[in-house]
């Protein structure tokens, strides 16, 4: 074993003890909801974004607040609501009469950890202020461009259930995160402790920070020591095509066609094998394995993989045909 190989190890073993900390620490305020906090974590140390969907009450905006805390990031919370203006988002020039100069005001999305609250409820021209922060992680004020705050991480959230008012992601915004997580109900062993911990006029949400963002941002440049051995990239790849292919009734699944509109674009699979990697970091791993891909995949897809008219009829899921085509497609 050489003595970068050993120091690499070394270093994952250390990240993984130290995000296993924040795990921790979010536990304090957050209980249950597991694959919730490492999807978030994995997030942040792959440099994606994550959209939560969930009903009201199951703690969305708690996780990332607490996470927040955890890690000594600089937190803003945007309200999305009809009447939201893009530059209540991104900031705008001032003009100051007695100087007859313009000056930048720098909006909410200038923060570590930004939580877009409801983000269905504003419209496209508002949801799209986020597209270049997300992307690019910079934000255009009148003329000048802007850099973002390192690390960026932009956590939406969105109510499955409340339809009136709201405005639909468009494709673009939706491939923009990283990861679509469904928020469940916690079990009646959760709901109990919670019980005892929040049932309180004053609860104790204060958390200690246990990583910081310079130490997240180390953790972020291991995820690219990660080995991912040629079998899995294969694997990867032809599983985000079987997507593509089931839309064109063919490949693995082909009996899909009339299920499946649009299958997952290129992005999917960048993006699944940055989170895998993460996944592996977060175990203190440096290679990537098949269980990874399969583990993490139903939270990339999800949101990629369109359904046509007949499947949202028969009330036909992504999460089914993610998984018949996880079935399918031979493993390494």
């Amino acid at each position: 074993m050489s003595n970068s190989s050993t120091e690499l190890r070394a270093q994952l073993k250390a990240a993984a003890d130290h995000l296993a900390l924040v795990r921790t620490e979010v536990g304090k305020v957050i209980v249950g909801q597991r694959e919730l906090v490492h999807r978030l974590l994995v997030c942040l140390v792959a440099r994606g974004h994550v959209l939560l969907e969930g009903l009201p009450g199951l703690a969305k905006t708690a996780s990332v607040s607490s996470l927040a805390q955890a890690t000594h990031c600089r937190f803003q919370r945007i309200q999305f609501t009809p009447d939201l203006l893009p530059g209540d988002i991104t900031g705008s020039l001032i003009y100051d009469p007695v100087k007859g100069t313009y000056s930048t005001r720098q909006g909410p999305i200038f923060a570590n950890l930004v939580l877009a609250d409801e983000i269905n409820r504003a419209p496209s021209k508002v949801q799209s202020a986020l597209l270049e922060a997300m992307q690019e992680r910079q934000v255009t004020i009148g003329d000048q461009t802007w850099p973002l705050p390192k690390p960026f991480l932009v956590l939406a959230t969105q109510n499955p259930i409340e339809q009136e008012g709201t405005y639909p992601l468009p494709e673009a915004q939706m491939d923009r995160f990283m990861l679509k997580v469904i928020v469940g109900y916690p079990t009646a062993a959760e709901e109990l402790t919670i019980l005892d911990r929040m049932a309180s006029t004053a609860p104790n949400l204060s958390l200690d920070a246990v990583v910081s963002p310079e130490e997240i941002l180390g953790y972020q440049s291991l995820v690219n020591h990660v080995h991912v051995d040629a079998l899995v990239k294969d694997y990867v790849v032809r599983l985000v095509i079987a997507t593509r292919e089931a839309a064109a009734g063919k490949g693995v699944a082909p009996e899909l066609k009339r299920l499946v509109r649009i299958g997952a674009s290129p992005r999917a699979t960048i993006n699944l094998t940055l989170a895998a990697r993460a996944c592996a970091v977060l175990e203190g791993r440096d290679h990537v394995t098949p269980d990874d891909i399969k583990l993490i995949a139903p939270d990339v897809l999800r949101h990629r993989v369109l359904l046509t008219y007949e499947a949202e009829a028969e009330e036909v899921t992504t999460e089914s045909i993610v998984q018949t085509l996880l079935s399918k497609v031979k493993v390494p």
